[in-house]
C-alpha cells in the first residue's frame, strides 16, 4: 500500500509575519536563556547557601564536641577528687579503728591495773582490821558503845566494774553512818 503524497502546502504567510515570527523566536530564546542563566545563578547561589549551613553545622557540632569533652574532663575530675576524699575518710576510719582497739586495750589494761590495786587495798586493809579486832573487841567490852550495824544486801564483788562497785558501797556507808574502821569490814564480809 502506498500512501498518496501530498504536495506541500505553501505557505500563506507572508514575509512580515515571518519575520515576526522569528523575531518572537528570538525573543522566546533570549527568555529561555535568562530563565536558564537565572537558574543557574539560583543553583549557585543554593549551593553557596548549602556549603554556609554545612559549614555552619560543622563547627555547631564541634563546637558541642568541644564543650562535652571539656564537661567530661571537668566531671571525671570532680570523681577523682571524690574518690581520693572517699579514700582519705576511709583512711581516717582505718585510723579510728586502730586507735579504738588501742583504746579499748588500754582501757582493759587501766581496769586490771584499778582492780589489782582495789584487791590489795582490801587485802591490806583487811590484814589491818585483824590487827585491829582485838583492839576493837577490848573497847566494846570495856563499856563503849559500839555502833549498830544495820543488815545489808550487798552485791559480792565479781572483779567486773570495781569503779560502780565502790560507789555504791561507799553510798551504802554514808547513808548508814558506818564508820571509817568498819567499812572495809563490811566490805570483806
Amino acid at each position: 500500500m502506498q500512501t498518496p503524497s501530498k504536495e506541500p502546502e505553501s505557505s500563506s504567510m507572508t514575509h512580515e509575519e515571518e519575520e515576526e515570527m522569528l523575531y518572537d523566536i528570538s525573543k522566546l530564546q533570549e527568555q529561555v536563556q535568562q530563565v536558564s542563566l537565572a537558574q543557574k545563578a539560583t543553583e549557585s547561589k543554593m549551593d553557596g547557601l548549602r556549603k554556609d549551613v554545612e559549614d555552619k553545622m560543622d563547627g555547631l557540632k564541634n563546637g558541642v564536641e568541644a564543650k562535652m569533652d571539656c564537661l567530661k574532663k571537668g566531671v571525671e575530675a570532680k570523681m577523682d577528687g571524690m574518690e581520693a576524699k572517699v579514700n582519705g575518710m576511709d583512711a581516717k576510719i582505718d585510723c579510728m579503728d586502730d586507735k579504738m582497739e588501742e583504746l579499748k586495750i588500754n582501757m582493759n589494761k587501766l581496769l586490771q591495773e584499778m582492780v589489782t590495786k582495789c584487791e590489795r587495798v582490801l587485802k591490806e586493809t583487811h590484814d589491818e582490821n585483824k590487827r585491829n579486832v582485838n583492839h576493837d573487841s577490848m573497847d566494846s567490852n570495856v563499856g563503849s558503845k559500839t555502833h549498830h550495824i544495820p543488815k545489808i544486801d550487798m552485791r559480792k564483788f565479781d572483779g567486773r566494774d570495781p569503779t560502780t562497785w565502790i560507789l555504791q558501797m561507799e553510798q551504802f556507808f554514808d547513808l548508814n553512818n558506818v564508820q571509817n574502821k568498819q567499812k572495809v569490814r563490811m566490805a570483806t564480809l
